[in-house]
């Protein structure tokens, strides 16, 4: 016993001396730390003179809408992995739904209200919305959306923004601005309506709203903003780290698949790519007791690599 305890007193001296000489080493006076690095500079960003959403002008001579354009661009130019994020994944995802907008007559502005919903991903949020355009389950199925246990096309980019396209557009007719319409998309058409009554205006920066759909409008223009000038708020990016495109060929299906890990290996892929291009399919199977048509995807041939088994 005592001689343990002398080992235990060595070992606590020796380590009490070491820790000694390590803090001296380290430890320098204020005369002697360097100043802080002189390249690294942290700025507030620039305002634009003028900005717009969809054609209609920010008025930016108003001090709270500034100041409001102000936060919303500090903020998404320092919350640097979401907005790397959004500029790498857009190069993907914006020719796919640039045409659809485009289509459907709605302003191309609108693809970065996508990009503040859910940074271009298939996001559930705490409410329960799903998907690149943040359906929740009533809203998707009023809007021609299939939901249930196989098949959830809030995951379908195409159908998502087809879905999206037909509700803001229903917004523009009943309130005559882009801008309103998409305040409507976070606070839902009942809730805007409401506030332009009570507060006898139909300008959307003349309401006095919630803080969450106050900031939104201002946060997708910061996103377009940001977006289309990476450079000018310090974002390096460079074309190889983009995202690339990716190509697919369609296979209609208008039966049943009793396995879908079966039916992606007779396709020449595995069912962790099929359900990559296919995130809608939410089973392992797809009954399909309606005999429905379905377009599935797979990559063309030679569009990827495959990782071989036992790797």
């Amino acid at each position: 016993m005592k001689k343990n305890r002398a080992y235990f007193v060595a070992g606590f001296l020796s380590a009490a001396i070491l820790l000694f000489f390590l803090g001296s080493a380290v430890y320098k006076s204020k005369d002697e730390q360097t100043d802080f690095p002189q390249g690294y500079r942290i700025i507030s960003p620039e305002v634009p003179a003028e900005l717009d959403f969809s054609g209609e002008r920010v008025p930016l001579e108003n001090f709270e809408v500034y100041e409001r354009m102000d936060r919303e661009l500090i903020i998404n130019t320092y919350y640097h992995s979401a907005t790397i994020l959004s500029i790498k994944r857009a190069n993907r995802w914006f020719p796919v739904i640039e045409p659809i907008l485009e289509k459907n007559g709605i302003p191309d502005d609108f693809k970065y209200l996508m990009v503040a919903e859910s940074g271009i991903s298939n996001a559930i949020s705490p409410a329960d919305a799903v998907g690149f355009w943040q359906f929740i389950e009533g809203s998707a199925l009023k809007y021609g959306l299939e939901v249930n246990d196989e098949v959830d096309e809030r995951y379908h980019v195409e159908k998502s923004t087809e879905a999206a396209c037909l509700y803001l557009n229903e917004a523009y007719i009943l309130f005559g601005s882009w801008t309103v319409a998409a305040a409507s998309y976070n606070m839902g058409i009942p809730g805007v309506t409401k506030q332009l009554e009570r507060q006898k205006t139909n300008n959307y920066y003349n309401l006095v709203l919630n803080e969450e759909t106050s900031r939104y409008v201002a946060r997708i223009i910061a996103l377009k903003e940001i977006m289309n000038n990476p450079e000018k708020y310090g974002f390096d990016i460079k074309e190889d780290d983009l995202y690339n495109e990716l190509p697919t060929k369609e296979i209609e299906v208008s039966g049943s698949i009793v396995n879908l890990a079966d039916f992606a290996l007779e396709k020449g892929i595995n069912y962790k790519i099929l359900k990559l291009y296919n995130p809608w399919l939410r089973d392992i199977a797809l009954k399909n007791v309606n005999n429905k048509t379905y377009s599935i995807k797979i990559p063309e041939m030679g569009s990827i690599e495959m990782i071989k088994e036992g790797n």
